[in-house]
């Protein structure tokens, strides 16, 4: 699949991608019993917006590919040096960001994530910066907000447990259900950058708790 990806129209290597995250999900669940549950399908818009999430995991980058396609990431620069994932990434023109420059990174977000969404493109983001572990919630960047706020396009707040199977910090995968709980849509009209930051992360800290104490 990677071999044949430079030489496949751009629309079409986000098709192969999908591919590749539903193979690689679903070899988790067959090998490791890593099964997934959707709550809130219903609330994915026609019109491809900014997705907001909190990142415990690689599994999600991987599931998340197989609901928003086509769609960009908001990624670390140096995730496309890795051999294989990194080529295939660089393919499907991620937004790499350095974090040793914050001003210029809030910028390439609004630049690139922009033309993303001019030309339908889903544009995820992990406002988190970093993989958390289940049952704690990292401080929100404003990236993602700045934006939605620019491309006048509101934000789809996303929650997961991924990290309760596929902990971070181990390679060892636990027999279990992640839940993926997708909000409604968060209308950035009359409302801050502040507003939206905090109305978005006390959606997906409350989600979170919902589902790591049911």
């Amino acid at each position: 699949m990677l071999i044949g990806l430079p030489l496949t129209p751009f629309r079409k290597r986000h098709i192969l991608v999908k591919i590749w995250g539903h193979v690689t999900i679903g070899l988790t669940r067959w090998i490791a019993g890593v099964k997934w549950e959707i709550k809130g399908k219903e609330n994915i818009p026609d019109t491809p917006c900014v997705i907001v999430s909190n990142h415990q995991s690689s599994w999600e980058t991987f599931f998340l590919q197989t609901l928003f396609t086509p769609q960009t990431q908001v990624i670390k620069k140096s995730l496309l040096n890795i051999p294989f994932f990194g080529w295939a990434f660089r393919l499907i023109k991620p937004i790499a960001i350095d974090r040793d420059d914050p001003r210029r990174s809030l910028q390439q977000i609004v630049e690139q994530g922009k033309q993303a969404l001019e030309n339908n493109v889903w544009v995820l983001i992990f406002p988190e910066g970093t993989r958390i572990p289940n049952g704690e919630l990292g401080k929100f960047s404003r990236g993602g907000i700045n934006l939605a706020r620019k491309a006048e396009r509101n934000i789809l707040p996303v929650a997961h447990n991924a990290g309760s199977c596929w902990p971070n910090t181990s390679w060892i995968k636990r027999p279990g259900t992640i839940t993926v709980h997708i909000g409604k849509e968060i209308s950035i009209e009359d409302k801050t950058p502040a507003q939206l930051n905090e109305e978005s992360r006390q959606w997906i800290e409350k989600a979170l708790e919902e589902m790591n104490h049911r």
